[in-house]
């Protein structure tokens, strides 16, 4: 008999990205001691453009000293990927799993990555697929809906995805989103007819297409005032 796998999931509403960067590495560390279960973090940011690990300056495509004009700010990360932007109106996901007791590998993983946002676009009569070689993410057509960037070490997962609900996307116009020039991004609200739900729900059922894709059968829901109240903090 199969035993059911826990996920526990933290509804944070919006968080600073320099601050969920923090209790990410804190949770990754807690996670290599099994001080906790397997944890995903559902949040938004406000406007921000982050840089992985390549350092990839060059596809920002304004000078950082505009960016607070805009009402944005650039963070430097040590995950995977190239330059993007999160926002609000982004259902974000950062799993802190261990990739070892799931038993699959990094490729396996962002490929399921990919088909958590793949599900969720089909909810709403979106056909959305993975990018061809050297196209991160998810995409419909030649327009791209979803991000990914992961880093993993030590068998433990931190980072994500980012789906894009309804973001202001003129953001995007100030840099090469993940480096992959002449392409568009779009959004769940251009692409269907569909009337949306809340964006509560629509996280939601991101969580559940990840929860289903990745074998969890018992989900545990945490808001942010318990998370806080649990971990010691105001």
């Amino acid at each position: 008999m199969r035993i059911p796998r826990s996920l526990e999931v933290w509804k944070m509403g919006t968080v600073n990205y320099l601050d969920a960067l923090k209790l990410q590495e804190k949770l990754v560390a807690d996670r290599k001691t099994r001080k906790i279960a397997d944890t995903v973090l559902s949040l938004q940011h406000p406007p921000t453009y982050t840089l992985g690990k390549r350092r990839t300056d060059h596809n920002l495509l304004i000078p950082e000293s505009e960016l607070k004009m805009i009402g944005a700010e650039l963070c430097y990360t040590q995950r995977g990927g190239d330059i993007t932007f999160h926002g609000p109106h982004q259902a974000i996901l950062y799993p802190i799993i261990s990739l070892r007791d799931i038993g699959i590998g990094a490729r396996n993983y962002v490929e399921k990555l990919e088909l958590t946002m793949i599900e969720l676009a089909s909810l709403y009569g979106v056909r959305a697929c993975a990018g061809q070689k050297g196209e991160t993410g998810v995409w419909v057509g030649e327009r791209k809906i979803g991000a990914i960037g992961v880093r993993i070490s030590y068998g433990i997962t931190s980072h994500g995805l980012a789906f894009n609900i309804d973001p202001d996307l003129s953001y995007f116009k100030h840099i090469v989103p993940c480096g992959i020039a002449d392409k568009e991004v779009t959004s769940l609200r251009k692409e269907t007819d569909s009337l949306l739900p809340t964006e509560e729900v629509i996280q939601e059922q991101l969580i559940s297409c990840f929860a289903r894709l990745f074998g969890y059968s018992n989900l545990i829901w945490k808001e942010k005032g318990l998370i806080f109240s649990d971990n010691g903090e105001n």
